[in-house]
C-alpha cells in the first residue's frame, strides 16, 4: 500500500494545484466565457482531489504532520511555477499573493489541515 499511497498523494497534489491555479486565473480575467471554463476546470479538479483524499486516508482521520507539510509545500510550489509560466506567456493581472491563502482554504475544505 505504501507505493500506492505515494502515487495517490502525488495525484492529489496535482489536482489541488490545478484547482488553485484556475481559481486564481478566474480572478485575473474579465471574460465571462473564459471564467466559466476556469470554474468548470476548477470544480472537476477539486472533485477528483476529493476522491484521492478518501483513498489516501479516511477523511475522518487526520494525516500525519509530515504529510500535511509535504502536501502544502508541493502544492504552493506547483501553483507558483504554473502561474509564473502563465505570466511569462503574457497573462495579466495574476495575483501571486493569493496562492498560500487559497491553498490553505482548499486544504481545510478537504480536511487535510
Amino acid at each position: 500500500m505504501a507505493q500506492n499511497r505515494k502515487k495517490l498523494i502525488d495525484l492529489f497534489i496535482g489536482n489541488i494545484s490545478n484547482s488553485v491555479v484556475h481559481k486564481i486565473l478566474e480572478k485575473a480575467i474579465d471574460n465571462n466565457e473564459i471564467i466559466n471554463k476556469y470554474i468548470k476546470e476548477q470544480n472537476i479538479s477539486l472533485e477528483i482531489a476529493k476522491r484521492y483524499r478518501e483513498k489516501i486516508n479516511p477523511t475522518k482521520t487526520i494525516l500525519p504532520n509530515k504529510d500535511v507539510d509535504y502536501i502544502r509545500i508541493k502544492i504552493v510550489n506547483r501553483v507558483k511555477a504554473e502561474l509564473m509560466l502563465r505570466i511569462s506567456k503574457g497573462y495579466k493581472n495574476i495575483n501571486l499573493d493569493l496562492i498560500e491563502n487559497m491553498v490553505d482554504n482548499v486544504l481545510k475544505k478537504l480536511k487535510i489541515i
